[in-house]
């Protein structure tokens, strides 16, 4: 990885309609849904963009790719995107941009790890994600002249929703851990809450809460199954 592209002069020229042209973002993010958003904001601004779901394959494609911007969540399966973000900005060369993003307000942890801004989810104006991206890159990498503010928010795929329900459910049937209910109930209160699925984000914060008690959390876990369940058997049924 390095932070000087050797082949910057034959990059296409941003535009006003399209300022990330020729840049590639690098998604660490464990949301289908999340990441679908991230996907049409990119596609909208003119990026390529890449997935990572876990630190382990974010490690992994950064020791084989280069992209410009690194977008990391904070709640990660497999570790801290919080530390993931500190180890990339503490290395030379890194990514030009590195931003953190969550549901949860993680903000000042974020930036405190080295990060150049931070995106709250759930993250679907166009406008908020360009000028994030772009207030944090050199002037050389930014269109030319004025540019109009986009009101557009883009509308994820709901089949991407299902995904990351499907998902909830394998973990809570695979790992009998209850250290794992931590993860569960973060992933799912950040993906429902982008969903506008109040009540599976209600229950995921019960469940969060009394985690957080440090009391037990069978009901609370009982109640979000079931949600899950529910869910799932809905999709079936369409």
């Amino acid at each position: 990885m390095d932070s000087i592209d050797p082949f910057a002069p034959t990059l296409p020229t941003p535009t006003a309609n399209r300022p990330l042209l020729g840049l590639t973002v690098l998604v660490i993010e464990d949301s289908r849904f999340a990441c679908e958003a991230m996907r049409l904001l990119c596609l909208r601004s003119g990026a390529r963009i890449r997935r990572a779901d876990s630190v382990r394959s974010a490690r992994r494609h950064l020791k084989v790719y280069r992209p410009t911007i690194a977008i990391i969540d904070i709640g990660l399966p497999d570790g801290s995107g919080i530390d993931l973000i500190a180890d990339l900005t503490s290395t030379s060369p890194r990514p030009e941009v590195v931003i953190g993003t969550s549901g949860d307000d993680f903000e000042a942890d974020v930036m405190a790890a080295g990060a150049d801004g931070y995106l709250a989810k759930p993250l679907t104006s166009l406008s908020l994600f360009q000028e994030c991206i772009l207030s944090c890159l050199p002037s050389d990498r930014r269109p030319n002249g004025l540019r109009a503010l986009s009101d557009e928010n883009v509308e994820p795929d709901p089949l991407a929703y299902q995904d990351d329900i499907a998902h909830v459910a394998d973990v809570l049937e695979e790992n009998k851990d209850e250290r794992v209910l931590d993860y569960v109930a973060q992933f799912t209160n950040g993906v429902a809450r982008s969903a506008k699925d109040r009540p599976l984000a209600q229950a995921a914060q019960a469940l969060a809460d009394r985690r957080a008690q440090g009391k037990a959390a069978a009901s609370e876990t009982a109640k979000l199954a079931g949600l899950i369940q529910q869910r799932l058997a809905d999709s079936i049924a369409i």
